[in-house]
This record gives C-alpha cells, structure tokens and sequence, in this order.
C-alpha cells in the first residue's frame, strides 16, 4: 500500500512542478523556478522508492506519466483557462487504456 501512496505523491509533485513552471514565466521569477526544481526532484526521488519497492519500471512510469499528463491538463483548464476538448480527452482516454494495457501485460509476463 505504501508505494501506491508514494506513486501518488510522486505524481502530485510532478503536477506541481509542472505548474510551477507556467508560474516561472521563462524561469525569470525565483519562487516559481525553486517549486518547480523542488517538485521534479521530489516526484524523481519518489518514483525511484517506488521502482525499489518492486513495482515495474514501466508500470511506474506508465502510471506517474499518464496521470500527471490527465492532472496537468485539468489543473490547467481551471487556473489558466487552457484549453480542454473532446479530443484532448479523449486522447487522455487512450492514455489511461494504455496504462491499463502495460499494467495487465506486465502482471502476465510476470506469470510466465
């Protein structure tokens, strides 16, 4: 369970530093910069716990991107107004199938 919870944070500090990286304004402002280079490090460092604790690279990978990518782009429809579509969230749907697909192809792999 503890690396499920890891994954999550690790996945939050990625969207997090993603933000902070609209916030930056080209790296001009500091504040913003420091969050973002805290956030990358954090979401990396916990991505490399998780992968230690035994979850497959490419679940972990799989599952930090594609979420990260489907947060981003609503966290950035709320703060920023970006713009989200039904083709932008469709392409989200096929994100979540395809971590679905490496999930259940790794478990078995794992098996054989």
């Amino acid at each position: 369970m503890l690396k499920w919870i890891l994954l999550t944070v690790a996945v939050g500090a990625e969207v997090f530093a993603t933000l902070c990286l609209k916030y930056s304004d080209g790296f001009t402002k500091p504040w913003p910069v420091a969050g973002l280079g805290f956030g990358f490090l954090t979401a990396l460092y916990l991505e490399s716990v998780v992968i230690r604790m035994g979850v497959p690279v490419a679940i972990t990978y799989a599952i930090w991107a594609g979420a990260g990518i489907a947060l981003v782009a609503i966290t950035s429809r709320v703060l920023f107004a970006d713009p989200l579509n039904l083709a932008m969230l469709g392409g989200m749907a096929l994100i979540a199938a395809g971590v679905c697909v490496v999930s259940v192809a790794s478990h078995a792999h794992a098996t054989v």
